[in-house]
């Protein structure tokens, strides 16, 4: 199967002009022959790394209400249709897609948001959705915890395929979740940083004995557009690069099939073969014949959690 990385930037926290991007990049992919094509964490409509840069610790502040009310309004409302163009283009291409991005869900009242994954086959339809099971460190100013219905896998030519958010991506049991539903293409998103990908990637790759394709999102000094408010604070010199990318993919023996591409928007094409991942699970398979479930057993809730069941 032909897969591809998009390493792209968003137009900070605007939607529509991001998602203009990543259509884009589907065509261009689906142009060299893609089956998936995948994109960084929280890419629509973007990471919000303010946070770390204005102070957005302080409680009741002015400034980080603006900035969160307009995050908000930009962000993915599924219910509302805000997918329709990528899924349309999904369709029209034949193309699975894997995708980070800032969602603002009904079912959990309208205005929390959570960093989430979702995954659209190659007719379009959504999959499903995974919510970042725990934000890391300032994210959760921004961002609510999620749960584990989105901790599945889906085939996709001749791979099952899944994918965790960032940090999650650190965290055994969810791996191991994965492992345990068939996963042999991982996917792990990243909001940017070789720093994320450069080790990670092969060590989940020799662990799973599967192809990890580890997918990061880029942000210049260009891509805050010149209203955003305190745009000022964010940016400390317009030819700053604030992520650097560092998508990467590596093959089921942990060797790199190509190492973390930084600085530069691109999409990354490569080949990956479903024997190789059979070749490597000979010794190992973490899920398979190398488990004892009589000893060691993971429980994982995937119901999706709501506020309140209405019965009417």
């Amino acid at each position: 199967m032909r897969i591809a990385a998009a390493q792209l930037a968003p137009v900070l926290l605007d939607r529509e002009a991001t998602l203009a991007k990543l259509l884009g990049a589907l065509d261009t992919a689906a142009a060299q022959g893609a089956a998936l094509v995948a994109f960084g964490e929280a890419l629509l409509p973007g990471y919000p790394g303010w946070i770390s840069r204005t102070d957005g610790a302080r409680f009741d502040a002015p400034d980080q209400k603006r900035l969160h009310a307009r995050y908000l309004d930009q962000a993915v409302t599924l219910e509302a249709g805000h997918l329709a163009p990528l899924q349309a283009a999904a369709r029209r291409h034949r193309l699975a897609v894997v995708l980070g991005i800032v969602e603002r869900p009904l079912d959990r009242g309208g205005h929390t948001l959570y960093c989430s994954r979702v995954i659209l086959g190659q007719d379009g339809e959504l999959l499903s959705v995974h919510r970042k099971l725990m934000p890391t460190y300032e994210e959760r100013l921004a961002w609510g915890t999620g749960d584990g219905a989105g901790l599945v896998t889906h085939p996709i030519g001749e791979f099952t395929v899944g994918a965790l958010l960032c940090w999650e991506n650190w965290m055994p049991l969810a791996r191991a979740a994965l492992y345990a539903a068939g996963e042999n293409l991982h996917v792990a998103l990243w909001p940017g940083g070789a720093v994320n990908t450069r080790d990670l990637t092969r060590v989940l790759a020799r662990e799973g004995r599967s192809y990890v394709l580890s997918v990061s999102g880029l942000l210049r000094a260009q891509d805050i557009p010149a209203d955003l408010p305190d745009r000022d604070r964010m940016v400390r010199a317009e030819d700053e690069l604030l992520y650097d990318g560092g998508s990467c993919l590596a093959g089921p023996d942990g060797a790199w099939i190509y190492e973390p591409v930084v600085g530069e928007e691109c999409v990354l094409v490569s080949d990956i073969a479903i024997e190789r991942v059979r070749e490597e699970r000979q010794n190992f398979d973490a899920a398979g014949h190398y488990s004892r479930p009589d000893v060691l057993r993971l429980l994982v809730d995937r119901r999706r959690q709501r506020a309140a069941e209405f019965a009417d």
